[in-house]
């Protein structure tokens, strides 16, 4: 039986190899096909340009949108490179670049799900490339899927490797988001020792993340010291410098909110969900990681980042992928009650675009403009519903 079942396992791999790059090429000539601007990657190469000239990096405004810069400076540093290509060659590799990416950011979120079998890879690939999130990465040349590979990587290594948390203060130092994902190794190795007296792996992996984003941070200081002290004393607590909050891509608490009481600034509302929302998230990340449940704490932790955030624009969901994956190993239905929502693009049937037609949304509209968050919340709350039936059954 073993004889006759290996043929047909290296049969199904070069099948789901072809669809993939099949589904990979039809996806670059719509996206060709749609004229996309790439206008992240276009601000990314303007933060490189102005850092080579020794300008002032956060008063640029760039782009015919008049764009600002919002990363931190050792983002701008990274971006330098782009400055050497022409715009086509630009585009065209960056394209490449996050396909490929998808590719490792499917194999590892298998591998956190624990299915990560070769076929599944390219079929999973495939399919993953046409939700939205991904699908308004690439057509923005936006960089989510190199930080949620430099996440994911980080902690698929095994307890105590020597780079354990380099690919999350990596992340953390190009853009802020991804710093609670050390913030719950923090609290994880602080309740186990609360707990145990000892705060097994969890303590050093934070360590090691502080020590990376520090690595990162300190030499871009160096280099560009009049713009890390903007930045760390002012513009990052300039939440209105990356967009309009009623946005309806913005797919965060605070946009859902804003929209809901049809305000350009939820205020209280927004700091009190934020809140509650931020420790119930974490605490659920943190008792399924002590629990030995690693893929519902990163996806918990993950979702928790998206909702809190002031802004998580619609492609930052591009965690829809493993968060589909995890729900399809626990059951069917919720797998196929969430991914319609990530990749039917009905957030955009709802009137938005200049005017402010967002703070006018009303009924299924707003159903509609919040999807993400809700299932967003939907996942957490199953994630608190199979912990409390784990900890029954215990």
């Amino acid at each position: 039986m073993t004889v006759i079942a290996a043929p047909r396992v290296r049969r199904r791999v070069p099948v789901a190899l072809g669809a993939c790059l099949l589904s990979f090429a039809a996806f670059w000539c719509a996206q060709r096909a749609a004229h996309v601007s790439m206008i992240d990657l276009m601000v990314y190469r303007a933060e490189g340009e102005t850092v080579r000239a020794g300008g002032d990096l956060y008063a640029l405004r760039t782009t015919e949108a008049h764009l600002p810069t919002t990363y931190p400076p050792f983002a701008a540093l990274l971006f330098t490179p782009l400055t050497l290509l022409d715009t086509a060659s630009m585009r065209t590799l960056a394209t490449a670049g996050n396909l490929a990416l998808l590719v490792v950011f499917v194999a590892l979120s298998l591998r956190l799900v624990g299915h990560a079998r070769v076929e599944r890879v390219w079929w999973v690939s495939a399919a993953a490339v046409w939700c939205e999130p991904v699908w308004t990465t690439l057509r923005y040349g936006q960089i989510n899927l190199l930080l949620a590979v430099l996440v994911l990587w980080d902690l698929s290594r095994r307890p105590g490797h020597r780079w354990a948390g380099v690919g999350i203060g990596i992340a953390a130092a190009i853009k802020l988001t991804p710093a609670l994902f050390a913030v719950f190794l923090l609290l994880t190795g602080a309740v186990e020792y609360m707990r145990r007296g000892s705060a097994g792996p969890w303590l050093r992996h934070a360590r090691g993340a502080a020590v990376a984003f520090a690595g990162a941070t300190l030499p871009a200081a160096a280099v560009l010291p009049y713009d890390s002290w903007r930045f760390w004393t002012r513009m990052v607590f300039e939440a209105g410098r990356v967009g309009l909050v009623e946005d309806t891509a913005n797919q965060s608490l605070r946009g859902v909110l804003a929209r809901l009481l049809h305000t350009t600034e939820p205020g209280a509302w927004w700091a009190a969900t934020a809140a509650v929302a931020g420790a119930a998230g974490l605490a659920l990340a943190v008792a399924a990681e002590l629990r030995g449940e690693r893929a519902w704490a990163v996806l918990a932790c993950a979702v928790t980042a998206l909702l809190v955030s002031p802004v998580s624009w619609s492609h930052h969901w591009v965690w829809c992928v493993p968060m589909v994956l995890l729900l399809a190993t626990a059951g069917r239905t919720a797998a196929l009650c969430t991914a319609p929502a990530f990749c039917s693009y009905a957030l955009w049937w709802v009137p938005h675009g200049p005017g402010r037609l967002e703070l006018h949304q009303t009924g299924a509209e707003l159903t509609l403009s919040a999807l993400y968050v809700g299932a967003g919340s939907a996942f957490l709350a199953l994630a608190g519903l199979r912990l409390s039936r784990t900890n029954r059954t215990a």
